[in-house]
Parts: C-alpha cells; sequence; structure tokens
C-alpha cells in the first residue's frame, strides 16, 4: 500500500489543521510514494522504536510526539533526535506524528483520558477559535440540491450533533457578459435578471478548498460568485482538554486512588486537600499548566494534567484540586486508539502496538 493512501487515513482521524500553530505534525521522514509493508504505532519515535520497526518488518511509525520538533541545521548523530532520524532514514522507514491533531479532536486524547477515568457527559474545555468559515453563494432554484448535496458531501453544514445544516433564501440575481462570456442563460451583451437561492453553510477551516473544489464543480454558472467568511463562533467540538463527571462523589483521597489505579501512575504530586468532594473533573494530556484557570472557571472539583511546576500548584488557589500525574501516564492510551481506528480503516494489513515504554521518567 502507498504511503499517500495511508496518509488520508491518518488526517482523516486527526485532520492536520485541528494542530496548534507551534507544534509539528505529519510526515516528518519518507516520501508519500512510498510503498508501506507494516505500521508501527508508538508514543515516541525514539531509537529503539526505529529498531523495533525494523526487527517486525514495518516501514511506517505512527508517532503521538514528533521527534522532529524544532528546527535543526545538521543531522549528524549527536543527539537521540538525530540518531532516530539517520536510523529512519537509512532503513527507510518513514514517520509520522499526530501530537495536538489528536490532542484537539472531539475522540482524541482528551477523551480517551476522560474515558480511562469513567468521566461521563464530556465536553471540550477550552474550544478552538478561528476555525469556523462560512459559504455564502447564489445559484438558480434547478441547481440548489445538487450543489448543496455536494458542499454537504464535502464537509460543510456540520454543527455539533447536527449535519447537513444549511440556509437557504430566495431573492433576484442580475448579469450581463461581455463578449468573452458564455453565460448559462441568456446571451452576450444582455440584461439578465433570473430568480436565484442564496446558500449559506459553515466549515472548519482546513476543509477551505475541498468545499471550493465542490462548489465549481457541481454550480452550472461559468462565474461562480461565493463569499468565504471567518466566523468568531468558539468550535465547541474541537479544543484542548475536557471536562466530564462522575456518577457519584468521591473524596480526595478516593479520587486520587482510582486515578492511581485507572492511569496506572506510579505517583501523583498534587495540591493541598481542601475537603472538597470530587464529581466534576476537568482533564487535559501532556503538559496543561496554561489551562489552569479554565478548569477554575469551568466549575471543576478537580483538574488532571502534567507537568506542573512548583508555584503553579499555588494556582489552585483552595478551589479546586490540581493533580500532576505524569506527561506520559495522561497520553499513555492514545496509541491504542491509533491501532483501533488504524485497523478498523485499514484491514487485512500489518499494524502493530509498539511493546517499547518511552517514557524518560522513572519512579525510585
Amino acid at each position: 500500500m502507498k504511503l499517500s493512501n495511508i496518509l488520508s487515513v491518518l488526517e482523516e482521524m486527526a485532520p492536520l489543521g485541528y494542530a496548534e500553530d507551534f507544534d509539528n505534525v505529519g510526515l516528518l521522514v519518507g516520501n508519500p510514494n512510498q510503498e508501506i509493508n507494516g505500521i508501527l504505532v508508538c508514543h515516541d519515535a525514539l531509537e529503539s522504536v526505529i529498531d523495533e520497526a525494523v526487527t517486525k518488518k514495518c516501514n511506517l511509525v505512527v508517532c503521538f510526539h514528533p521527534i522532529l520538533f524544532s528546527g535543526i541545521k545538521k543531522i549528524t548523530g549527536k543527539n537521540y533526535v538525530e540518531r532516530s532520524i539517520l536510523k529512519a532514514i537509512k532503513n527507510d522507514i518513514a514517520i509520522y506524528a499526530v501530537h495536538t491533531a489528536l490532542d484537539n479532536h472531539q475522540n482524541g486524547v482528551n477523551k480517551i483520558f476522560c474515558d480511562a477515568l469513567g468521566l461521563k457527559h464530556s465536553k471540550v474545555l477550552i474550544p478552538k477559535e478561528n476555525y469556523i468559515q462560512k459559504l455564502v453563494t447564489y445559484t438558480i432554484p434547478e441547481n440548489v440540491e445538487k450543489l448543496r448535496n455536494a458542499l454537504f458531501d464535502a464537509g460543510a453544514g456540520k454543527i455539533g450533533n447536527y449535519e447537513d445544516c444549511s440556509f437557504n433564501s430566495q431573492g433576484f440575481g442580475t448579469y450581463m457578459g461581455n463578449e468573452n462570456s458564455n453565460p448559462e442563460f441568456g446571451e452576450r451583451f444582455e440584461f439578465v435578471e433570473t430568480q436565484e437561492i442564496k446558500i449559506e453553510v459553515t466549515f472548519e477551516k482546513h476543509l477551505q478548498n475541498k468545499i471550493l473544489s465542490a462548489l465549481f464543480k457541481n454550480h452550472v454558472y461559468e462565474e461562480v460568485a461565493y463569499e468565504i467568511y471567518n466566523i468568531e463562533n468558539k468550535h465547541q467540538n474541537i479544543g484542548l482538554g475536557r471536562i466530564g463527571e462522575f456518577e457519584n462523589l468521591l473524596s480526595e483521597t478516593e479520587f486520587l486512588q482510582l486515578v492511581k489505579e485507572k492511569l496506572q501512575c506510579e505517583g501523583i504530586r498534587h495540591s493541598i486537600f481542601i475537603g472538597k468532594s470530587i464529581k466534576k473533573v476537568a482533564v487535559l494530556g501532556g503538559s496543561g499548566s496554561f489551562a489552569i484557570k479554565n478548569a477554575i472557571n469551568s466549575g471543576a472539583d478537580a483538574y488532571l494534567t502534567a507537568d506542573l511546576k512548583y508555584h503553579q500548584f499555588y494556582e489552585a488557589e483552595n478551589q479546586l484540586l490540581l493533580a500532576d500525574i505524569g506527561h506520559f501516564e495522561s497520553e499513555k492510551f492514545t496509541k491504542n486508539y491509533i491501532v483501533d481506528f488504524l485497523k478498523e480503516k485499514i484491514t487485512n494489513f500489518a499494524i502493530i502496538l509498539s511493546e517499547e515504554n518511552t517514557n524518560p521518567v522513572k519512579y525510585f
């Protein structure tokens, strides 16, 4: 199977447009025309994982964290990043990273986090901004159904749990073609007034090229009149972190014990106990200190994340329990999700979960 075919499946799982601007996601090493024999899914594409891929005859490594994150000017093997890249290139192994593209997905890292804890009715903690656009176009009544359905098929018109959403209004359009025109209705230099339907649909920004392609392909006019607007509405289904609820109240001690068992944590650093019962919990896989105030403002009784510094524990402000469960631990089940997704979409193909534990943090 060509790598390009697998890339489309990976982007369906975690659209690259969902990623944060600082991130480096997608194909990091390899050629889209490369033939792929097997896929190894891991958390970090370290040198030991590349060795595992060679042993298991997998020439595509799908990792959560991008092994190439910031720019490098030389690849000489002087550090773990360069050694991994060199070994991958030497063995014709492609590397693909998902990271915040999957962090921000409604079924991604933080949904997996919530499900592992048993949290119910979870929703996005920090909805993504500046990601919704609106297309406005105009066509004749006879073309409306075909055009609208083509836009829906391209991904437009999805709002929350609803799809095929649009607004349609009736009016009159006018035009007159010049000597180079070839109008569908009327003649050159003829002033035409015709009944038209205005179609309005919203869509996710990363789909713009696909939406426009469907528009031009299915519109009957020689020159298509359309407008695209950026919408300030936050995207309620895409964003960082999630917040959900337990069915029953837990004490702070019971809560941390449950977290330790469910996520297999070797240790949890937490803020002082304030005697608050735990029911509503905010989570953010990976480094989440920036979202402490979001967790407080959401009314969470506890906030689970990783990589908190000493002074950041004070930011709990006796309003919630703040707990650092470890970076790897907060994301550890993500690779299982990736494997399950790929196996469902790509059948009769070698898709293997890495056996390497790449957590760099150990406990004594």
